[in-house]
């Protein structure tokens, strides 16, 4: 049996993301438990918002979890990389498809 994609140990490459680094949501992220203060299944982050990592720690000694602060919601939420993009490293036209870039 092939490992799937959460098998593989995401802190054996560096981190994607630093601290101070702007990134934005891909998809939209909904309180699952572990968001204190929150209802279950309310939303959090919606697809788009953009927001800057203020740590990065590990879960499971497998995962990279980044601390994101959501200044326009007021919140920090935990993310995984598949869950974010760069915002200061943009190489591709598909960041406009998440986040109007013009708007500073």
């Amino acid at each position: 049996m092939a490992p799937g994609r959460e098998e593989q140990v995401e802190i054996h490459n560096p981190p994607r993301f630093m601290p101070g680094e702007r990134v934005c949501a891909t998809r939209h992220i909904k309180n699952d438990g572990t968001y204190p203060g929150k209802e279950i299944g309310e939303s959090l982050v919606r697809k788009g918002d953009a927001g800057f990592v203020r740590d990065v720690g590990t879960f499971l000694q497998q995962f990279y979890i980044y601390a994101v602060e959501w200044i326009d919601r007021g919140i920090v939420v935990g993310m995984r990389a598949r869950e974010l993009m760069s915002l200061d490293e943009v190489s591709s036209p598909t960041a406009a498809e998440y986040i109007d870039l013009s708007e500073g």
